[in-house]
């Protein structure tokens, strides 16, 4: 079964989401783990207390949030598992349509894609 990483991103410092949010979410995602789909996931801290290691022409530089030039981020996170591409594509776009119900206000980038299984994988 393929494997997938979801992940959200979206503006920094817009402020927490709506509680009917989560409330879905947590149906959403309960459902989906009843049914061996989801994995693990989990939202992100904003990137005041972020940390990057920079590798540059062999030189490793670390560098910490908050970053001013960042004006979309990764809040959230998940590894889901599914029997198929197009299983995982419908599934990520009602995971966004909950969003676009619950918090409409904000732009949210809901991101799917297939995790690389080994060298030869296609896109390694």
């Amino acid at each position: 079964m393929p494997r997938f990483m979801g992940f959200v991103r979206m503006e920094e410092g817009i402020g927490a989401p709506p509680q009917s949010l989560f409330e879905a979410m947590d149906v959403h995602i309960g459902e989906r783990a009843a049914k061996g789909v989801f994995l693990d996931g989990g939202g992100l801290y904003g990137t005041e207390d972020a940390v990057n290691f920079v590798v540059d022409n062999g030189t490793v530089t670390r560098v910490d949030g908050p970053y001013a030039e960042s004006k979309e981020i990764v809040g959230g996170w998940a590894i889901m598992q599914y029997d198929s591409l197009e299983e995982a594509v419908a599934d990520q776009r009602e995971f966004a349509e909950l969003h676009a119900k619950h918090w409409p206000e904000v732009k949210v980038v809901a991101t799917l894609r297939q995790i690389s299984e080994g060298p030869d994988a296609p896109g390694a």
